[in-house]
């Protein structure tokens, strides 16, 4: 996992890609609603599968990561391949830049005030 270098992202493509790609199912607002994907907010720092009052799989809740830059880097590649058994159905982001971007983007918006 630590062997994938980052790249620098860009906080305002990530905004776009987040509605275009994630807001349908997920919001960042702190005490945002869960929709069918949990509410970010304070995602960074946070251990898989502890968002309050979401419902989430025995894999996110078994996986026992916390979140970062480095550990969300590889899972949106392909989240299906770094939690099996999780119920988030997006393929994933390919591209390194895109996926850097978004993450740019989530240090921002999921910030707890």
């Amino acid at each position: 996992m630590g062997d994938k270098i980052i790249p620098v992202g860009d906080s305002a493509k990530g905004a776009k890609l987040f509605k275009q790609r994630c807001a349908q199912c997920h919001t960042t607002e702190h005490g945002g609603k869960h929709k069918t994907g949990p509410n970010l907010s304070g995602l960074f720092g946070r251990k898989t599968g502890q968002a309050k009052g979401f419902s989430y799989t025995a894999a996110n809740q078994n996986k026992g990561i916390t979140w970062g830059e480095d550990t969300l880097f590889v899972y949106l590649e392909a989240p299906k391949k770094y939690i099996p058994g999780t119920k988030m159905v997006f393929a994933g982001l390919k591209k390194s830049q895109e996926r850097a971007d978004l993450i740019a983007h989530l240090k921002e918006a999921t910030k707890k005030p």
